[in-house]
């Protein structure tokens, strides 16, 4: 059992409409965390398995979970279980009336299980006189379960209190999923992992905690594996993840638990790679000077630092690094050259001039077998001068870097046509997951535009596009959707002059006073397609699209993604207890939604606006029909292998 339960993250996944999975990295803060959580939630199904049995069918996908989520007693039982919340001390009627301020009796009553499992284990303590060795020593050994090894918990022995064997360690637990997992890989690189527990007979609800672990490299390998962590936790019997890599081994296993607990999880799976190549790494991000040295020869060393993506395929074997004089062209053959090692992330380059401009080249190169997989080139220009003289005239305003512990703004740069700086800011609440980003000159040197700039981003830095020369910029960070009362964060900084940026550019740069506007967004989705499948009345539908990219092309961010139902006059006064309407971020690797529990013959519309660096492009939508019948119904054509799909129509 110990074994079997190591490792466990409490990062899940509480699938609530669909048995559809995007994979979510969490902080492991409790080795049975995911274990504790699922009893939890197990237990809310439980209470009200009589409402979930006289509800209609459709509202029963994935186990009744997306049922529990929409219905609003049991929704406020399921609070506590997720992973968003947070078990801090004090009453759990405290922490409840923050969520709930009416009605909380439900959150409480979960959030003391939740505490109970958390420290009282599996199984019952042995009659005292049965105590034996140094069990039945006559000492306080341990005063909670949890300071005991193993499954053993802390029992009374007639004169004291030691760690002994639990009985009935098992009794109520549900048995482990007996069939071997099963791999189905799917075009559009979404998998597909399902497995059996069909002889498995539990009087409560039964949900699955599935867990993966991996490694890099042309073979699978046990020993340089990841910790196992948990993507899902589903009362189906399979889930879809849409985040597998190529260039990664996958084994999964899996954990069948009720409110009383758990028999462990099922010995590791085969592996699985994915049939599709890896890609190349990204290209080296935030290249600059870190350090610079002068010698008493007029000799110059500099440190030269960047940031890598830790999202790849493959991990990055090295780096080339290139450089050479920028105030002339230099041969190829001509340039310096070094490598460096691909766990690094700076370089040191000795034997420069003093007072000499210098463009540097950095690529990443990654290798799948024999064959070397290059990123783009960075390029950086820099110059080696002792006097900040040298490098900004005196009449301009000097950047000054923000004084925030939570926000931090970078040096401003000149790209694409337009001055810009990058912004960044710490993540405190871990239940956000989108920003907005507010900017506007406070003062320039010129009657330059006033107007206020704002956008959208999931990551914790974003991209002002856009900036003018000689202002002082303020830029407010606010989460969106947050909880509780969001603080916004904001700081002030400076942009340089026009001429401080020519000194240090070796092309020609515009020096107008009006605000380069910044390109439009012209990213959109195209070809919405919808495919959908019935199980026991239950409507499923998996929708796809394409992304047309302008030229030239726009960093896409994430998806933001709407659907809701067309509802008809027949439908608007006898509504049943459902979310009509949903709207959700997806990254930028997603372009693939699964939704469950529709309804059959019914107009759903689906609206997609892909996001960009810049701000949201045009939104695209389409209307959908969902089948009148049990015969599931395709409409248009989804990227999807022929022979998978007839095996999911076959089995619903």
């Amino acid at each position: 059992m110990r074994d079997a339960l190591a490792g466990v993250s409490i990062g899940i996944i509480l699938l609530l409409n669909s048995g559809f999975v995007v994979m979510r990295r969490q902080d492991s803060s409790s080795a049975l965390g995911s274990i504790f959580r699922t009893r939890c939630a197990a237990r809310c199904l439980s209470l009200h398995s009589t409402r979930i049995a006289l509800s209609p069918r459709h509202f029963q996908s994935n186990g009744s979970l997306g049922w529990c989520q929409s219905h609003k007693q049991c929704a406020k039982c399921l609070e506590p279980c997720k992973d968003s919340w947070e078990l801090k001390d004090g009453p759990c009627r405290d922490l409840c009336e923050h969520a709930f301020p009416k009605r909380h009796g439900e959150c409480v009553t979960s959030c003391e299980f939740l505490r109970s499992v958390m420290v009282v284990k599996q199984g019952d303590c042995p009659a005292p006189e049965r105590a034996s060795g140094f069990a039945a020593a006559c000492v306080e050994g341990c005063e909670e379960d949890g300071e005991c090894s193993s499954q053993k918990k802390c029992c009374p022995n007639g004169c004291g209190h030691t760690c002994q064997s639990p009985k009935n360690l098992y009794r109520g637990a549900p048995l482990k999923p007996r069939k071997e997992l099963v791999f189905e890989e799917l075009e559009s690189g979404v998998l597909e992992v399902h497995w059996s527990s069909k002889f498995n007979v539990s009087a409560e609800p039964v949900l699955n905690v599935l867990q993966r672990r991996w490694n890099y490299g042309i073979h699978p390998s046990e020993d340089g594996a990841t910790e196992w962590e948990v993507v899902a936790r589903t009362s189906e019997e399979r889930v879809w993840l849409t985040d597998i890599r190529p260039g990664r081994w996958y084994q999964f296993r899996v954990a069948a638990v009720n409110v009383h607990g758990t028999r462990g999880y099922t010995t590791p799976s085969r592996h699985f790679r994915s049939s599709k190549d890896p890609a190349p790494p990204v290209a080296p991000s935030e290249l600059h000077v870190s350090d610079m040295t002068f010698g008493a020869d007029r000799s110059v060393s500099v440190r030269l630092s960047w940031i890598m993506s830790a999202d790849l395929d493959i991990p990055v074997n090295h780096y080339k690094l290139s450089w050479s004089y920028s105030d002339h062209t230099v041969p190829s053959k001509l340039k310096r050259r070094q490598t460096t090692n691909g766990d690094s992330t700076y370089a040191e380059l000795d034997d420069l001039s003093e007072n000499r401009s210098y463009t540097v080249e950095l690529q990443a190169v990654s290798y799948w077998g024999q064959v070397p997989l290059k990123s783009s080139k960075a390029i950086f220009q820099f110059t080696t001068s002792q006097r900040q003289s040298d490098l900004e005239p005196t009449d301009s305003p000097v950047f000054i870097k923000p004084q925030s512990d939570l926000l931090d703004v970078g040096t401003p740069f000149y790209q694409d046509g337009q001055l810009q700086v990058r912004v960044y800011w710490k993540k405190k609440d871990p239940t956000v997951n989108r920003y907005r980003v507010q900017w506007s000159p406070e003062i320039c040197s010129h009657n330059g535009s006033r107007a206020q700039e704002k956008l959208i981003t999931q990551e914790n830095f974003a991209s002002l596009p856009g900036l003018q020369f000689s202002c002082k910029y303020q830029v407010v960070i606010q989460p969106v959707g947050s909880k509780g009362k969001a603080q916004a964060e904001s700081t002030t900084f400076y942009t340089p002059s026009c001429a401080t940026i020519q000194s240090k550019s070796h092309k020609p740069i515009p020096c107008s006073t009006v605000s380069v506007v910044p390109p439009k967004v012209l990213v959109k989705a195209e070809n919405l397609t919808a495919a959908f499948s019935i199980y026991m009345g239950n409507v499923t539908g998996l929708f796809s699209w394409v992304v047309a990219m302008p030229q030239p092309p726009q960093q896409v961010t994430g998806y933001q993604v709407t659907w809701a139902e067309v509802i008809t006059e027949s439908r608007r006064n006898n509504l049943p207890n459902s979310l009509i309407s949903q709207s959700q971020i997806l990254p930028p690797e997603r372009n693939i939604l699964v939704v469950s529990g529709l309804q059959l013959a019914s107009l759903y519309r689906l609206e997609v606006q892909v996001i960009t660096a810049a701000g949201q492009g045009p939104a695209t939508s389409r209307t959908f029909q969902t089948p009148a019948h049990s015969k599931p119904v395709l409409h248009y054509k989804p990227r999807i292998k022929k022979h998978h799909l007839r095996s999911v129509i076959e089995r619903h």
